[in-house]
């Protein structure tokens, strides 16, 4: 069964006879009549009684009225949604992102592409590890993904783009035992106590590799939302190692940001699935892309 065949059916119902509904259609009648008869070979049942030069529904003709034409309305729907998000007069878009790489590049990111589509939705939805975002675009639970590694980023389920590489800081409260204007390294941490980073992190990698190495850093919190973490670290409850993106932001809540030397990195992926994307994550990635060339 096809909508062709569901369309030809409704016109000879409204229509009352084979004849007018192929004028209808501008169709040859023996091409309606063929057209009709295959339906009910598949359907393994009669549509209409033919009686002379008459038509009569069946049964299963008056039954398959009403859903036939919810299909069709449900076609027209459809299509009309298409060409709406096609031509991005609405939608809405969701993407998949670490909590550092949605301060900063996402923001921006995000503030590019509803500049030049304003109609567009755009909902973001906070996933805690690298490898989970890939999940999310690789099984399509959204189109892009957003993510921060120790090195670049390599995948064959998804799309890679490099777009940033951001160095990592040092956030503390402002009367603890670091002090502003240096720079820190990580073993400066020693005897401290942090708020560290979900587990898969490059920030908790790299606590958790100083403590491998035997610098007694103690963990005082777990905590992902950078409004938790900039609370604790302003409450004295502990330090915590972000990337720079957070570093305006800490800065004017009060917080010292002191930078890591010798540096470390985190390196900013934007994600998109294989499989063709629809308008609106297309037009994401193409207003990203232009913005923000791949990193070589």
């Amino acid at each position: 069964m096809d909508l062709r065949q569901l369309e030809y059916f409704l016109a000879v119902v409204d229509q009352g006879s084979f004849n007018r509904a192929a004028a209808s259609l501008h169709l040859a009648q023996p091409s309606l009549s063929q057209a009709i008869r295959n339906l009910e070979r598949e359907l393994d049942t009669l549509l209409f009684h033919r009686i002379g030069r008459r038509i009569e529904l069946t049964e299963s003709g008056r039954a398959m009225i009403t859903p036939a034409r919810q299909v069709l309305r449900d076609l027209e729907t459809t299509r009309a949604t298409v060409e709406s998000v096609k031509g991005l007069r609405t939608g809405r878009l969701e993407i998949a992102s670490m909590p550092s790489p949605a301060v900063q590049p996402l923001s921006a990111m995000i503030g590019a592409y509803q500049r030049r589509h304003p109609a567009m939705q755009v909902d973001v939805r906070a996933v805690p590890t690298a490898d989970a975002v890939v999940e999310h675009v690789r099984t399509g639970a959204v189109e892009i993904g957003l993510a921060g590694t120790a090195t670049e980023l390599h995948s064959p389920d998804v799309e890679v783009y490099a777009v940033a590489r951001q160095r990592f800081v040092v956030l503390a409260p402002p009367d603890g035992p670091l002090r502003p204007g240096r720079t820190v390294a990580l073993e400066d941490l020693a005897g401290l106590t942090a708020i560290v980073a979900p587990r898969g992190t490059r920030a908790r990698q790299l606590l958790d590799e100083l403590q491998e190495r035997g610098v007694p850093v103690r963990y005082g919190v777990e905590a992902g939302h950078r409004e938790a973490i900039l609370s604790l670290v302003l409450q004295g409850t502990g330090v915590a190692v972000v990337t720079e993106a957070w570093k305006d932001l800490a800065r004017g809540a009060g917080a010292l940001v002191l930078a890591l030397d010798p540096p470390e990195y985190l390196h900013v992926s934007l994600l998109s699935r294989r499989a063709p994307l629809t308008p609106g994550a297309q037009s994401f990635l193409d207003c990203v892309l232009e913005q923000e060339p791949p990193a070589k």
